[in-house]
């Protein structure tokens, strides 16, 4: 049989879909200069935008995690590609540290890494939603995945209030199980005294009712009296050795103490169980994609000065070990944090570079603790999983890896805003010395024991950073289905400079966020060629 060029794109539409036959259409110029994006599915070998016909280069400025994405797509799709990274790592914001890491922040101190061989921890991103195009990303990359514990029952919350629960450590199964327990009471005798007869019918009332019991663990009266949710102060044993557990707190102190205030955090689409991340650390993705697209086209230590549009093209001026270089190219990709890009020698246009002026920086940061005692599962049976408290430190991370060993890595503190702001001036030093005194407080004197080596970092003292994400003012990048004028003009490119980054979607401080951005401008690039 015959095959002409209309059966074989039919052809290639059903086998390999919208997006292999459009690739193939533009490579033998076919494609319709209004021709849409394929529709978004899980990323596969040459599947996102195809192969070019002919050469055209490309120079992306940054290899976080938009700009390693855009570089990974555009060279599967032919192009020529430049990565310029100032750092001497790809991952940019995501970084794992472990032995022999090296930082020196904006505030001239330098830190080297001294932990075990085999423990990290990671000072950047740290946890991938099930949903998130990452996960994706891992399994094209063969990047192993293990699971991260985002919440446990063993662990702590610890917060002040003017009740007899003020700063005291209290296992998160017995704070939900009394607040649950307790609201349940509430709204039970709420509905059985008539207080929502304008909106419960008696059916709806019953409904209510058996629910209630059985979330709230209500007594056959209606009341909560506590149970074993709340854990045991001894375990059930063998034979008569029923175990123990104490009583419920006082309603008043459950409700006025606060102690349910973070229980929302794992309700969110993003933070819900079940949560991964690569085994080894997060930068496990970036080393991938940098063997997938190459060293040779990574330049590291490459700090960009000058960003020009030009008639041909762009031009990128850089630094590289000390001697100014120059790279031509038809197009530019930028995913340098937006607030950076503004120092640069540049001929943006006014409106541009006041739409990202408008990305307002953020303070955040962590602590890494290495204990040669794994003290968290030995006495407080804890196996991964954070505490939570309205110290400056705001949470206590356990590490998920390693699990029964001598030894592993803490995070000490993961605090964002105005908290984090209480460890962001101080030298290490000082912010270990902070950490481990309000950890005390709630983990008791074995927290200050047993400590081999540490290191910390704040995002918004860290060079080629100096911030942990970018937001917008008002609704927000894109928050609840609005943008802001300054979100929106980044959108778009500007003559041959595109913009991408966590910050320009729906996603923003995750690796999903930068993805996605990668991924649209990667698309809207090609198209753009296609049609020419």
């Amino acid at each position: 049989m015959a095959v002409t060029r209309r059966s074989f794109m039919k052809g290639l539409g059903v086998t390999g879909g919208a997006g292999l036959m459009y690739g193939a259409m533009s490579t033998i110029g076919l494609a319709p200069a209004t021709a849409s994006a394929p529709a978004f599915r899980a990323p596969a070998r040459s599947d996102l935008i195809g192969r070019v016909d002919g050469h055209h280069s490309v120079v992306v400025l940054g290899g976080g995690p938009a700009g390693l994405c855009a570089a990974y797509e555009l060279g599967k799709a032919g192009y020529d590609v430049t990565v310029l990274e100032a750092r001497r790592r790809p991952g940019g914001r995501v970084w794992s540290v472990r032995a022999g890491t090296e930082e020196t922040d904006l505030n001239g101190e330098k830190q080297v890494c001294t932990f075990a061989d085999g423990h990290y921890f990671n000072l950047g991103a740290t946890r991938i939603p099930q949903s998130h195009v990452t996960m994706d990303y891992c399994r094209e990359l063969g990047v192993e995945l293990q699971a991260f514990g985002n919440q446990n029952a063993n662990t702590f919350v610890h917060y002040s209030s003017d009740t007899a629960l003020s700063d005291r450590s209290i296992t998160y199964r017995a704070a939900k199980a009394d607040t649950y327990g307790y609201m349940s009471e509430l709204l039970q005798k709420a509905a059985s005294r008539g207080a929502l007869d304008d909106v419960l019918t008696q059916a709806d009332k019953d409904a209510l009712s058996e629910f209630l019991s059985d979330f709230g663990d209500l007594s056959g009266d209606g009341r909560y009296v506590g149970s074993t949710r709340r854990g045991y102060t001894s375990e059930p044993g063998a034979g008569l050795d029923f175990g123990t557990h104490e009583p419920p707190f006082a309603m008043t102190d459950v409700i006025r103490g606060g102690i349910g205030r973070n229980f929302s955090f794992d309700f969110g689409y993003d933070q819900a169980m079940m949560m991964f991340t690569p085994v080894g650390g997060m930068d496990r993705i970036y080393y991938a994609f940098e063997d997938r697209i190459g060293t040779d086209r990574i330049e590291y230590g490459s700090e960009v000065t000058a960003l020009q549009n030009t008639t041909e093209g762009v031009r990128v001026e850089y630094t590289r070990d000390g001697a100014p270089r120059v790279v031509d190219a038809d197009f530019a990709i930028c995913t340098i944090p937006p607030h950076l890009v503004t120092r640069l020698n540049h001929n943006l246009p006014a409106d541009v570079v006041h739409a990202l002026g408008a990305a307002e920086p953020s303070s955040s940061g962590k602590l890494g603790i290495e204990y040669t005692r794994r003290w968290w599962e030995l006495e407080d049976r804890i196996y991964g999983g954070a505490s939570n408290t309205d110290k400056d430190i705001s949470q206590i991370m356990f590490p998920y890896d390693h699990y029964n060993s001598d030894r592993g890595v803490v995070v000490g503190y993961y605090s964002s805003g105005k908290r984090h702001l209480g460890f962001e001036s101080l030298t290490h030093k000082q912010r270990l010395a902070k950490a481990i005194a309000e950890g005390a407080e709630i983990h008791g004197d074995k927290y200050t024991r047993d400590i081999a080596s540490s290191f910390s970092g704040s995002w918004r003292r860290t060079r080629y950073s100096e911030s942990a994400w970018a937001s917008w003012q008002g609704a927000g990048g894109s928050h609840g289905g609005e943008a802001t004028p300054e979100y929106t003009l980044l959108l778009d490119p500007v003559q041959n400079v595109y913009f991408a980054g966590d910050h320009l979607s729906n996603a923003i401080a995750w690796q999903h966020g930068a993805f996605t951005s990668a991924r649209a401008v990667v698309t809207s690039l090609h198209e753009r060629v296609a049609a020419s």
